[in-house]
């Protein structure tokens, strides 16, 4: 493929990458006025923590993707384009995106990258084709496709293959995996009304590690209550079609059925922090993420800054408030609010998760903690306050209102196969 080379542009600060933390970046900049260029390799600004919910239908993709544009269009100094950044030549200070078939060169007074991480297999790539992740809008999609599709078929089927077609294997047992499997299990009880098996797979001896102690126990209670198989300090060995065979502590293998398996376990940083790396020198550690200096700088190089998932520093986790704390703060370096090295500090507020309809697990610091209803609403609040736009958050409480209040899943409006025809097929098979 030929690709055209356009000439070289002028902008005071890049922003590549349309997640939490770029976003966070460019409205800060956008409060001194700062000219800026945000790329990004996708139209919409994706609200990653509930991409579980579009693949098990209870809200749709359009509710966590508003377009980029909407959100900014405010902002008279944004500039923003899609693409995908190819190269970067960090002592010219220049950087190059691609978009249908055009090389776009932008000279950059400073450049912050935000571009995230992707899923990571542990060394065994071939898992990406075998598994079902949750990193994009497309992966929810994909995964909602493959959730309605063994629902119908087993609607129609007999018992044995009704069996085969509703299991579902989950690897990893953090705040992803952990919702999924909750909901998974909702799913089938209250939409479909189908018994499926679900086996959670986790190589640390615990449920959501990051909470520990009685938040852990408490979820792989509530998810055992729930019906799912949680299976602690245990590894996943190899993954065919129908089948997952994951190693115990006892060393002993044994095989799982699975139709379906969502891989959740572990991430790793690639594309954008790849080509940084190489460019500037700077190292990484074994996921690939690279290792900033503590005012968030790369390298040897004052004018470019790297945040969010596809950074460690200081063992601050892969979430969220980590990213948009890091955006804001290397906006107020670059608009002079705060002096040039000015070390970052993440103000930890708290992390929890959702394991099923009013059940949820809260932790704000070592001495205060939530479980269950009062857990759950707490949720709800913090994941409404972050979706962007009035639009999102009314068509959001609408959704949730349908599916954790009633029976019905909006998300599995943009189906073609609608809970109605399926219920028709259960009659029929009945």
């Amino acid at each position: 493929m030929q690709y055209v080379e356009a000439g070289i542009e002028t902008a005071g600060v890049v922003i590549v990458g349309s997640g939490f933390g770029g976003l966070a970046a460019a409205k800060q900049l956008a409060k001194s006025g700062v000219d800026y260029v945000l790329i990004s390799s996708t139209p919409e600004h994706l609200f990653q923590p509930l991409l579980y919910q579009v693949a098990t239908g209870v809200l749709t993709s359009e509710e966590i993707a508003p377009p980029i544009a909407g959100i900014l269009r405010r902002h008279r100094s944004a500039d923003v384009r899609l693409g995908t950044v190819v190269e970067i030549d960090p002592d010219r200070a220049v950087v190059t995106y691609e978009h249908e078939g055009v090389r776009h060169r932008i000279r950059y007074g400073s450049l912050i990258a935000a571009t995230g991480a992707s899923q990571s297999y542990f060394g065994r790539d071939d898992f990406a084709e075998k598994t079902f992740s949750l990193k994009t809008i497309d992966d929810a999609r994909r995964l909602r496709a493959q959730i309605a599709r063994v629902f119908a078929e087993a609607a129609q089927a007999d018992e044995q293959t009704r069996r085969r077609l509703l299991s579902f294997v989950v690897v990893g047992a953090g705040a992803t995996g952990v919702e999924v499997a909750g909901q998974l299990k909702e799913l089938a009880k209250r939409y479909y009304h189908q018994e499926v098996s679900v086996t959670l797979v986790e190589g640390a001896g615990e449920v959501l590690p990051p909470f520990g102690g009685g938040l852990s126990e408490y979820a792989k209670k509530s998810l055992t209550r729930s019906g799912v198989d949680v299976l602690l300090g245990t590894f996943v060995t190899d993954i065919e079609h129908g089948k997952v065979t994951v190693k115990g502590a006892d060393g002993v293998e044994h095989g799982i059925a699975a139709e379906t398996v969502v891989w959740s376990a572990g991430v790793q940083a690639g594309g954008f922090a790849k080509i940084l790396a190489e460019a500037t020198g700077v190292a990484t550690d074994r996921a690939g993420r690279l290792l900033i200096n503590p005012d968030l700088t790369v390298g040897g190089y004052a004018d470019i800054y790297a945040i969010g998932d596809m950074t460690s520093l200081n063992g601050y986790p892969g979430q969220s408030p980590v990213a948009m704390q890091e955006g804001r703060h290397a906006a107020d370096i670059i608009r002079r609010k705060k002096q040039p090295g000015t070390p970052f500090t993440y103000w930890d507020k708290g992390s929890m998760a959702v394991i099923s309809r009013f059940s949820a697990v809260t932790k704000l610091n070592e001495r205060i903690a939530f479980r269950g209803v009062v857990a759950w609403v707490m949720w709800l609040a913090v994941h409404l306050f972050y979706l962007v736009g009035f639009r999102n958050r009314f068509a959001a409480v609408a959704s949730w209102l349908v599916a954790f209040i009633g029976t019905g899943r909006p998300g599995f409006a943009e189906q073609d196969t609608t809970p109605k025809k399926l219920r028709a097929a259960e009659s029929r098979a009945a």
